[in-house]
């Protein structure tokens, strides 16, 4: 990140878990407003974010947070999007810019946008960015660096609405890519989605096997097993309206991927090591990829740090 100066007079935050808490902390940090507003369901949730001051208000309401706001992010989870925008809508000052950060975009739009009054830029948008951990505490402002953020503008969008917003992303250390809702719901599905799917059945087998205890799977789950519960340790409300809301984004996916699954099974029955190689030998490369892009690292434990406490030490250094 690098300083850019103020984008915004005030913007508001309705949800203040992980991905609240850092957008909130990225914009203390490169001061791209004077005025960050925030909102939580939750009284404790509210409370943390009070005390970690990565808002600079948080309020009863998410009308209270939102009114006055140039622009509003909805980090709240995919199931309450349109409640939560019946609420705000009335309080929304006119040319204010209404965005979200949920990983599905066709779900979201028809959440959403017929709530959304004429004199506001609705524009749909998903950071890829986050972790396993959930909550204020897990924020921190460097979360969006070297990261991409989509978004699927609709097709009346407003330009200059999108290239501010634009910028607010590249602001926060990301790159912008903009597509359709749809091609991004089938981006996600197999980026995202699908793995996590996979992670949690997997880890829903272990802990059900008869012939293995569950301490056994504990004691020796070496670098495989125990990177498939860092996934499945993700938060189970925004997963579940993920799934249920790219259904059929994600059932496509998951048909081609039960397709090459019977495939592998096949190959080890017959012991046929050269399919095994071949295929083992592809994924390597694109893990390799993956690398040379920047989004991950070689390093041991993918090169992951873990920041949990950042924020709250950081506000605990400044007293």
């Amino acid at each position: 990140m690098t300083e850019t100066g103020k984008l915004f007079d005030r913007v508001c935050l309705i949800g203040l878990g992980l991905i609240g808490s850092s957008i909130g902390a990225a914009i203390h940090k490169l001061k791209l407003a004077d005025h960050v507003t925030g909102y939580a369901a939750s009284q404790q949730t509210r409370q943390s974010a009070a005390r970690i001051g990565f808002v600079d208000s948080v309020h009863e309401t998410a009308a209270d947070a939102a009114k006055d706001a140039d622009l509003v992010i909805l980090c709240a989870p995919i199931g309450v999007m349109e409640a939560i925008t019946l609420e705000i809508a009335p309080a929304l000052k006119p040319g204010c810019i209404l965005t979200d950060v949920g990983s599905v975009k066709k779900a979201v739009i028809s959440a959403v946008a017929p709530h959304t009054p004429d004199h506001v830029h609705f524009i749909p948008g998903h950071p890829i960015a986050g972790s396993e951990k959930s909550g204020p505490e897990s924020g921190y402002p460097e979360l969006f660096v070297d990261r991409w953020c989509i978004l699927t503008p609709l097709p009346d969008a407003d330009q200059d609405a999108v290239k501010k917003l634009e910028n607010f992303w590249k602001a926060l250390g990301s790159s912008v890519e903009v597509m359709t809702p749809s091609h991004h719901d089938s981006v996600l599905a197999i980026t995202s989605h699908l793995p996590h799917l996979i992670a949690y059945s997997i880890v829903s087998t272990a802990s059900d096997l008869e012939d293995v205890t569950s301490s056994e799977v504990i004691k020796f789950s070496a670098g495989g097993f125990r990177d498939f519960t860092r996934i499945a340790a993700s938060d189970p409300t925004m997963w579940r309206d993920v799934f249920l809301t790219n259904k059929d984004a994600v059932l496509e996916m998951l048909g081609r991927f039960s397709e090459d699954l019977s495939a592998l099974q096949r190959s080890i029955r017959w012991g046929d090591g050269d399919a095994l190689y071949d295929l083992f030998s592809r994924s390597k490369e694109t893990r390799q990829q993956i690398i040379e892009a920047g989004q991950d690292t070689a390093a041991p434990d993918f090169g992951r740090e873990h920041h949990t406490d950042r924020l709250t030490d950081k506000h605990n250094e400044d007293k």
